[in-house]
């Protein structure tokens, strides 16, 4: 039950963020004297609408995207009486930008406001990071029955019984000097009998003898990169990290500048992936394992939201869906027709071709023929169209699981 109410809450989210998108849009034409006939949530048929002044209000059946229908976008548009002067093609160039990236304001907007709310209430990923042979959190050990699950286990495992505890840098493993966690983990797989592990804490060295307990496991061969059952040592402990940063609300807004700024470095990194991540995706549709940084649709990022609602991880809901707001807005960014920054793209061409015109004594040129764009915008359509379609398949066939 918890797990279906977080894939509606988050679907709900997400069709929010899309409502405030075109609502910045709207809102932005409007201060500016432009018309705006329609404002819509979602596609297809007509669920609703109503008229409130000049604008028509209303939903659609399919809550996957919404438009916003201003008069004049370009000069194919044709025009009311009341709406010559109106046109947003006819408007100053400062205008029509600001209009373009109203929608893409609001996503990031809600995106900081979400990241704000994260702080306080739960608090930010510390950027730090601790030693990368610190020990974590620790627990039994437990055979594993796949590839990402283990079968339950109960009482302490051999590294809380030899004494270790959270935060212990491990320099070596039975006189192993090892420098990152792989190295720990390769050491300690080896070990069948009393071991000891050669710890840092308190700015003490410390030997503890440790008894790993033998476990199967599904282990990677270096060479060849393929996973095998083996029997292996195991101690039962983590890779440390570091526990969110808690905030009020006045501390809140420059840490969450500051882990928004991290944020959209991150989002721009995996936008500039995306065409790479078609051969995993199609390699996850056609029965292979799905990687967790595979693109997902809207169905695969409702889903997840709901397996960490399922779990009351509502921080990682939260963040999902501020990660969400700044991945639409970067998107919308992108100098494509029929993307918003496909207009501000042909908007600025204009100003300048038209700078140009001035200083050569020339009269302004006409608005740019979208007719003439066509061609590309529908490659453009048509290729977005497919990923979309791919991601959706492999979110419907193979789904990421945060979970075992």
């Amino acid at each position: 039950m918890v797990f279906a109410f977080g894939v509606l809450l988050f679907a709900l989210g997400i069709g929010a963020s899309i409502a405030l998108h075109e609502a910045g849009h709207m809102w932005t034409a409007k201060a500016l004297g432009m018309k705006v006939r329609r404002y819509y949530i979602g596609f297809g048929p007509k669920v609703f609408s109503f008229r409130r002044g000049e604008t028509e209000y209303g939903l659609k059946a399919i809550p996957a995207g919404g438009f916003c229908d201003i008069a004049g976008m370009t000069a194919a548009d044709e025009l009311a009486p009341d709406e010559v002067d109106r046109a947003m093609y006819k408007q100053k160039p400062w205008k029509r930008i600001v209009v373009m990236s109203g929608g893409i304001a609001m996503n990031f907007l809600l995106g900081f406001v979400l990241i704000m709310v994260l702080a306080v209430g739960w608090g930010l990923p510390n950027n730090d990071t601790p030693p990368a042979t610190a020990l974590g959190l620790m627990s039994c050990t437990a055979d594993q029955i796949d590839t990402n699950q283990l079968a339950e286990c109960t009482g302490p495992g051999p590294a809380e019984q030899a004494g270790l505890q959270r935060g212990d840098v491990v320099t070596a493993v039975g006189g192993v000097p090892v420098d990152n966690w792989q190295q720990f983990q390769s050491e300690t797989q080896k070990a069948s009998g009393p071991t000891d592990f050669t710890i840092e804490r308190d700015g003490q060295r410390l030997d503890v003898t440790v008894v790993p307990q033998q476990v199967t496991r599904y282990v990677t061969d270096t060479a060849t990169g393929q996973k095998s059952e083996r029997t292996v040592g195991a101690i039962g402990v983590g890779q440390d990290f570091y526990l969110p940063v808690q905030y009020n609300v006045l501390t809140a807004v420059p840490a969450s500048l500051v882990y928004t700024g991290d944020i959209f470095v991150q989002t721009a990194h995996s936008l500039t992936e995306m065409p790479g991540k078609v051969v995993d995706l199609w390699h996850a549709v056609t029965g292979g394992e799905r990687d967790l940084d595979t693109p997902i649709s809207v169905v695969g990022a409702s889903v997840i939201g709901g397996q960490v609602a399922e779990r009351g991880l509502w921080e990682v809901f939260v963040g999902l869906l501020a990660t969400l707001n700044f991945f639409l807005g970067i998107f919308n960014l992108l100098p494509l027709l029929p993307l918003d920054g496909g207009h501000i793209a042909v908007t600025i061409y204009e100003k300048i071709r038209n700078s140009i015109r001035r200083v050569r004594g020339l009269a302004a040129g006409g608005p740019v023929d979208y007719m003439k764009l066509m061609p590309i915008t529908y490659v453009v359509v048509v290729l977005g169209g497919a990923y979309m379609l791919l991601t959706l398949t492999a979110d419907i066939v193979n789904p990421i699981k945060l979970f075992p």
